[in-house]
């Protein structure tokens, strides 16, 4: 069983999930600004990360079902965050807490070195994603995608895929012809 398999399953068996919430579309988990000290555990539906500037949305991450998702830096830091949580469609989680989580995986070394490897693991895919976008073509940034999350396709609107590539819609469309 992988790494997240494990950490779920464990919050499953100790009842920790706090609340569960369902997400309208284009409604948000996560404003900018805000401090989000819970982990999202996707049950339906699908979510996005983003971060805005003066004019664009810049897509960072998406988040399908039985996927965790967190904005890190504000859950890590405790302090206010940039990044923007979005559901993409009508999206169902279930919330546990830092708290509630941090005491979970403090209780045993296995979940403790489990929740290590998924945060190297998701280290790992940043810096492999950062280097696509600094060095690799529209076209290979496209392939790469479409071979390591093929479900992105099917899940996501074309304008945030192509947000997340770091190109326009229409670049986008011709690379998909």
């Amino acid at each position: 069983m992988d790494p997240l398999n494990e950490l779920i399953l464990a919050i499953e068996k100790a009842g920790l999930w706090e609340s569960e919430k369902t997400f309208q579309r284009n409604e948000f988990v996560k404003v900018n600004g805000q401090i989000d000290l819970n982990i999202y555990f996707i049950v339906t539906g699908c979510l996005r990360i983003y971060i805005q500037d003066e004019s664009n949305e810049h897509t960072i991450r998406f988040g399908y079902p039985k996927n965790l998702i967190a904005a890190l830096d504000s859950y890590l830091s405790e302090a206010p965050s940039d990044l923007v949580v979005q559901a993409i469609r009508k999206t169902k989680v279930k919330i546990i807490s830092k708290g509630k989580f941090q005491a979970l995986i403090q209780s045993s070394p296995v979940l403790h070195l489990l929740w290590q490897n998924l945060l190297e693991a998701l280290i790992f895919q940043q810096l492999e994603r950062e280097k696509d976008i600094l060095i690799q073509s529209p076209a290979k940034r496209y392939a790469r995608v479409l071979a390591r999350s093929p479900q992105l396709f099917q899940e996501v609107p074309n304008k945030y895929i192509a947000s997340y590539l770091r190109m326009t819609p229409e670049t986008l469309s011709r690379l998909k012809r």
